[in-house]
């Protein structure tokens, strides 16, 4: 775990630097929804003239379904863990192309991130907030991109979050834009005990009846599924595009090489052929060559007679 600085958070004395702005920033993001604004207001003031004044005066509100992932680091933090290692297993199955245990990871994700986000709303609610249905969806998209991305990962684990998170499968999730300061990535925020539930005070905007409940849990579920269905369905494309790629250059290779075994077949014949040719050509001329040898022989004899006469005479 990360050490926020040498002060404690809530002692009034954090360490100098981004240190110290990490162990205020832990402090004020762990605090009640709406006492984040007058506490995060009330620190800048103490701070007038320390160079951190402007830091802390600059950090963001959460929005509601970032404060409720904020809640659930600090108060579910092996929950959170747990969902932080599965998505870890997940990339690593899906970098080596681990069918089985990609397909049994998937399915986990799926359970997990639907548990850990029923947590956290009656987690919201022992805290005075009614979490809705839209930010539910919205905290379930957080968990889930924190198990596809590793930067949305350690932005979650940090317990600064200032906004909720999604992860489209394309491309890198920006973290740092969704954490108090771009520090927090790395940092992790320190486990709480329970406090006693206090009472419910969150807006109850949404019509409370049991079968919208279903229906809008039924279709978050159906959304997750299809944005899972259609991620498997681009990497299986790919695969077949590169298939179908490779399979086009093998055949163009095979092409080359037929053409090239047809001109060596052809030439091979042509040359089969001259070779008897050259055969028959020389087979003629050593046939020449044997009379004109024997007609060398009687004449050369025939020179020898004559000399041998005349020498007599």
């Amino acid at each position: 775990m990360s050490t926020p600085g040498d002060g404690a958070p809530g002692d009034g004395t954090p360490g100098d630097g981004a240190d110290g702005v990490l162990a205020i920033a832990e402090e004020l993001y762990g605090l009640p929804l709406g006492d984040f604004t007058p506490a995060r207001d009330a620190r800048a003031r103490e701070l007038k003239g320390d160079p951190r004044q402007a830091a802390v005066k600059g950090l963001r509100k959460p929005s509601t379904a970032a404060w409720v992932v904020d809640l659930l680091v600090r108060y579910e933090t092996e929950q959170v863990d747990q969902v932080l290692a599965v998505g870890a297993a997940l990339r690593e199955a899906q970098q080596g192309m681990d069918a089985a245990a990609l397909r049994e990871l998937t399915r986990q994700r799926r359970q997990l991130t639907a548990a850990v986000t029923t947590r956290a709303r009656a987690l919201a609610r022992s805290h005075g907030l009614r979490v809705t249905d839209a930010v539910a969806v919205q905290v379930e998209a957080t968990l889930t991109a924190a198990m596809v991305d590793p930067g949305a990962a350690q932005a979650v684990r940090s317990g600064l979050l200032v906004s909720a998170l999604s992860a489209t499968g394309v491309g890198a999730v920006d973290a740092a834009a969704a954490v108090a300061l771009p520090e927090a990535l790395g940092f992790e925020a320190s486990a709480l005990a329970e406090p006693p539930p206090v009472p419910l005070h969150a807006v109850p905007d949404l019509p409370d009846t049991r079968a919208l409940d279903g229906a809008r849990e039924a279709l978050a579920e159906a959304e997750a599924a299809e944005r899972e269905a259609r991620a498997e369905r681009d990497r299986a494309q790919e695969e077949v595009d590169r298939l179908r790629a490779r399979a086009l250059q093998a055949s163009s290779e095979l092409d080359e090489l037929r053409r090239r075994l047809a001109e060596l077949e052809e030439d091979a014949q042509e040359t089969d052929d001259a070779l008897a040719d050259a055969e028959d050509t020389r087979d003629t001329a050593e046939e020449s060559l044997a009379r004109a040898e024997e007609s060398l022989d009687v004449a050369q004899k025939s020179v020898v007679r004559l000399e041998r006469s005349l020498n007599e005479e």
